[in-house]
């Protein structure tokens, strides 16, 4: 079932069996998970031979009750089992069973006929006298009542209707005279009290393990529901609420008897007859998320380091895993299902409470560390059982304390191994008479089964910092009979389901729900209460048609808070009103007159906002005057203006395939502050005297006017770098400006082509690092804006040219800012890896014998092009490592200098500097703005900052989630493009190369497109496959079946760097596609 997303209508299908526990309850060992995941042939086949030995002997007849059956005639005994009292973790098809000889009524009637046939006997309740009985622990009882005064064995069973009232009784199997007693539930917690701590954990067991389809026969939910419910397990049966038919019956009594000394309480129930919760307890709804701890607390906790903060991530594909980073780089710390997220969403800055050691997630065990482990367990687990099995079998207090706990992602094989040892339990190896292994075995034990390398921490949300998630999710509504709300059902699987009132649904939607079921919608989450497994929201607005671009688009951009809209009445009013704008004559004076240089932009061929120029010029001493100019958005954006504000707020340009969304007004980005040729603009220069081998010999950074010459696309810079010696005609060229020619420009454009590689090479050889990551443009037709085809975006020379100068201009201001404002400069950082994962992937890359070093960047850098090759799939490799080296990667940040005290903290990783930060794209990033500012009054042509630190840093942190939201935002504009090329004009056919491989499934890099797809196995023709792992290395053998019948099967092996062929073809829903894997016969064919 979708995580977060159960309706109540499906809460009577759940099925119920022993040990569930359905809030948060016991704590389990992590050792158990280590021994469930255990590989060992010879530990299995132990350990199965060790429950079907216990089990067997639990599962030993009564005589007296094998006789007292006999007698009376009994051919067909009916298992409580298929009416959910018990609950097999195993076959219930063996009627020996101690606790399965139990005569059902099939009604009333029935029920009288049997007792006036004394096949029951009451027990009266004279007074408060309690009879002289006692409940032991024989393998299915608990212990309880006054002590053990008789011989006497009782062991509950179930219910029977009563002969003498409307109310069912509790039924118990007297062991010693195989009679069956009855009670009411009120005389059961008199008459036959049961320990609070075994009552207790038997609870607990009930809600922690999970609802399972039994062998025979269900239990109701409405049952499951109950909290009072204690049900029988296989070594330990109590009952104080009481059950009919399936059904829970309303019962709130408290007990009040003695059970070893201790008092004990029966616990309410809720839930009327028919399942319900009845009206006394109405209001009083069972709370499924905790409540938030108080600001005071958390800010104590933070501070003695009880607390963790950090931002929520939640898995797109198992959207009940969500991860925050671990503050010391260790493996990540692991939030297990929606309530321990306590209703935060991905992106929110969370606090964490860690959970005890014990419910930290144990990781699988590969190969190797199971030979490792093998031996040991099972000679200590040998020697720990032999001891149990030489117990007093007339001691049956005693029952063996080990579990073995399911996990998530076992297989079949496991499955059933859990299946056969589900009676065993955690926490210790006991023997009988409470002996124990010596404190030396067991600290042996919990060495070798429980190394720090196979666990992760887990912890739960207690407190949210900010909800960065916008809470706005398109999806779709469906209707809900006789509620006064609907369900809206998020696209997005990490969102849980919303109930909206049905006043902001269509006012139809009642009356024609299906002419919406393909309608997206945009709803926003208002409220997520404690005892509610879903938000409640409105609906905002519809989209249109799923699967469409535009409203695909808004909903993207609605769900990511990217504001689209129209700028104001306000925000225009501060934009100059007397157009054509002309640059003021006192700027004239101010700044320095740039404008018979030879200044030109280079710019992708779509580009509207140019705010960015180059100049090159040979001195007479063989050096060169290289410039970068950048637009002077700050001149526009006057600071604490409604332009200033809304600048801040959006942060970013976002840019989409068809269109991008503007952080200032189009009279900005396009005209007033573009560069736009043979037009006079304000810039903000940085000019450098550098070699020809690249070292700066003297810089100068100030306040400039320019006049472009022409507008260069990548494309016609290339052709000026690949063609030195070539005459470019005029009409192969864009418009140029009079005073400088063609040749003139390409001059320039090859000095600099020349100085940025010096530049380039000179970064990587100090240890930089670039990780490029496949790029997919696409051209659209002009009038409805499809896209009719699609390519691999070429990272060329002139990109490159371009990003070092920008990278030398970058590096330039922080240091500048830096020195004039060490406390208010926003600079720009890129932490290292995180460790662990660094970790990881080196013993991965060992064992898969890839040469990569990951001690630094530059190192890092280097062993990448010495591993991916020089053939033709070299640049393949290239990606596929690119793929994987990226995952440890974090994302580079901006912050304020005074807010970090840590100088090492500056760094940025991927560039190998101590000092960065963004400079050279004002027009579409807010922190270029603010640096623009800070530049401007460390040169003392501009005012000083406004902004104190405090309020430097919040801008700097908003930055960074808008510049997060960008990309994401981007990303899935392109994800949107490529499915409604591939239904348009799909299938697609590409080679491929294997970049992951798990046990069922392996993705795939398709080398013609740049997509990443997940290729399932069981949806191929195939006889068998099969997976495993050589050390670390992951390899998958697929045995096809043959298209000829006296064909032999293929065999194609699976691993990474494999090359194969795919087909990625459009699924039935919406904006879904898959990636085929083709025969192998048809790679040869």
């Amino acid at each position: 079932m979708e995580h977060g997303r159960q309706n109540k209508e499906y809460l009577p299908s759940r099925h119920f069996r022993h040990g569930q526990n359905q809030g948060a309850t016991r704590q389990k060992d992590a050792y158990a998970r280590l021994l469930n995941q255990h590989r060992s042939s010879k530990f299995r086949s132990y350990l199965r031979q060790f429950a079907q030995q216990h089990t067997q002997k639990m599962e030993e007849p009564n005589n007296d009750t094998q006789e007292y059956l006999s007698e009376k005639g009994e051919s067909k005994v009916t298992h409580l089992y298929q009416n959910g009292y018990f609950s097999p973790s195993k076959s219930c098809e063996a009627d020996n069973t101690l606790s399965s000889h139990i005569v059902k009524p099939k009604d009333k009637a029935e029920a009288v006929e049997l007792h006036k046939q004394k096949k029951v006997t009451y027990v009266q309740v004279h007074g408060n006298k309690k009879p002289n009985v006692s409940i032991v622990q024989d393998g299915n009882g608990l212990c309880g009542g006054d002590g053990a005064q008789t011989n006497s064995k009782l062991q509950y069973l179930g219910i029977l209707p009563s002969e003498e009232s409307n109310i069912e009784e509790l039924a118990w199997l007297d062991n010693s005279s195989g009679k069956l007693l009855t009670c009411s539930p009120e005389q059961s917690t008199v008459f036959f009290p049961f320990s609070s701590e075994k009552a207790d954990s038997v609870t607990k067991q009930m809600k922690k393990k999970k609802s399972k389809k039994m062998s025979a026969g269900k239990i109701s939910s409405e049952a499951a529901k109950g909290t009072s419910e204690v049900l029988n397990s296989d070594l330990a049966s109590a009952g104080e609420s009481h059950f009919a038919d399936g059904k829970a019956k309303q019962q709130d009594t408290r007990a009040t008897g003695q059970a070893e000394g201790k008092a004990f309480n029966s616990v309410p129930s809720s839930l009327d007859n028919d399942g319900h919760r009845n009206r006394q307890s109405y209001g009083k709804r069972r709370q499924i998320f905790e409540s938030y701890m108080s600001f005071e607390d958390v800010s104590a906790g933070l501070k003695r380091g009880e607390l963790i903060q950090g931002t929520l991530r939640i898995n797109p594909k198992k959207f009940q895993e969500a991860f925050i980073n671990s503050p010391d780089g260790c493996r990540d710390i692991f939030m297990d299902g929606i309530v321990a997220r306590n209703r935060a969403l991905n992106g929110d800055v969370v606090v964490v409470m860690l959970l005890p050691r014990e419910q930290w997630k144990t990781l699988k065990l590969d190969k190797e560390d199971e030979l490792v482990l093998g031996t040991k367990k099972q000679s200590l687990l040998a020697e720990n059982v032999n001891c149990m099995k030489h117990s007093n079998s007339a001691d049956e207090r005693y029952s063996p304390d080990i579990i073995i706990e399911e996990h998530i992602d076992s297989n079949g094989e496991d499955q059933e191994l859990v299946s056969e040892m589900q009676r065993m339990h955690v926490s210790t190896l006991a023997c009988p008479n409470n002996a124990r292994l010596p404190a030396s075995k067991q600290d042996t034990i919990s060495s070798t089964i429980n190394p720090e390398k196979f666990l992760q921490r887990t912890a739960k949300v207690v407190y949210i910092v900010e909800k960065k998630h916008s809470r706005a999710v398109t999806g779709f509504i469906k209707l809900l009979p006789e509620k006064r709300y609907a369900m809206f059902s998020p696209v997005d699987h990490r969102v849980p389901r919303v109930n909206i009132p049905l006043a902001s649904c269509p006012a139809d939607f009642p009356m024609r729900p299906e002419d919406y079921c393909k309608t997206l919608f945009i709803c926003r989450i208002v409220d997520w209460h404690e005892n509610s497994n879903f938000a409640e929201g409105q609906l905002l607005k519809s989209l249109g048609q799923a699967g469409e671009i535009e409203p695909e688009t808004e909903g993207i951009l609605s769900e990511y808070d990217v504001d689209f809209s129209e700028f104001s009445e306000e925000v225009l009013a501060c934009l100059p009103q007397a157009l054509p704008w002309v640059i003021p004559a006192v700027e004239y004076q101010k700044r320095r007159d740039l404008r018979a240089e030879c200044i030109f932009t280079i710019d992708p061929v779509t580009a509207r906002d140019l705010d960015d120029a180059l100049s090159c010029k040979q001195l007479a001493d063989g050096n060169f005057e290289v410039g970068v100019h950048i637009a002077d958005v700050s001149y526009f954006v006057e600071e604490n203006s409604a332009l200033d504000f809304i600048a801040s707020r959006r942060a970013t340009s976002v840019y989409l395939v068809q269109k991008v969304i503007p952080m200032l007004p189009r009279l900005l980005c396009e005209e007033l502050c573009s560069l736009n040729p043979m037009t006079d603009r304000l810039t903000f220069s940085v000019i450098w005297k550098l070699s020809p081998h690249g070292k700066i010999l003297d810089e100068w950074f100030g306040r400039t006017i320019i006049r472009s010459c022409i507008k260069l696309s990548y494309s016609h810079a290339q052709s000026l770098i690949d063609n030195p010696d070539k005459i470019f005609p005029a009409e192969e060229m864009p418009p140029c400006s009079p005073e400088h020619s063609i040749d003139e420009i390409k001059c320039s454009v090859v000095n600099l082509h020349a100085i940025a590689k010096q530049l380039r090479a000179q970064r990587f050889e100090g240890g930089a690092l670039r990780l490029d990551q496949l790029k997919l443009s696409f051209t659209l037709d002009h009038e409805s804006g499809m896209p009719q085809g699609c390519y691999i975006y070429q990272y060329r020379d002139s990109n490159k040219l371009v990003e070092e100068f920008m990278l030398l201009a970058n590096m330039a201001t922080a240091h500048r800012i830096n020195r004039s404002f060490p406390e208010r400069a926003l600079l720009r950082c890129h932490p290292p890896p995180q460790t662990k994962m660094v970790e990881d992937l080196a013993e991965f890359c060992e064992q898969m014998g890839l040469k990569l070093d990951f001690s630094s960047a530059g190192v890092l850098h280097k062993s990448l092009i010495a591993t991916v090759g020089t053939d033709e799939y070299s640049s393949a490799r290239k990606e596929v490592l690119t793929a994987m080296c990226s995952r440890p990667m974090q994302m580079a940040l901006y912050f304020c200098a005074g807010a970090q005290p840590d100088k090492s903290c500056f760094r940025h990783y991927a560039l190998n500097v101590p000092l960065y930060t963004h400079f050279t794209s004002p027009i579409r990033r807010y922190a270029d703005v603010i640096v623009h500012r800070l530049l401007a009054a460390s040169l003392g042509c501009g005012h000083d900052l406004i902004l104190p630190l405090e309020d430097i840093q919040k801008q700097a942190s908003h930055c960074n989630d808008k510049k997060t939201a960008s990309k994401r935002v981007q990303e899935l504009s392109t994800e949107l493009f490529f499915s409604v090329f591939v239904k348009e004009c799909g299938p697609l056919e590409s080679e491929a190369m294997v970049m992951g491989v798990m046990d069922k499934s392996f993705d795939v890099l398709v080398l013609k497109y740049g997509v990443q797809k997940r290729i399932y196995c069981n949806a191929l023709p195939l006889q068998d496959f099969t997976f495993r792992k050589v050390g670390k290395k992951p390899e998958m053998k697929l045995i096809w079946l043959p298209e000829d019948p006296e064909e032999d099967p293929l065999l194609q092996e699976i691993s990474i760097f494999t090359l194969v062929d795919v087909m990625l073809k459009a699924d039935e829903g919406p904006l879904r596609y898959s990636a085929i894997l083709r025969r192998p016969s048809a790679l040869t064919s």
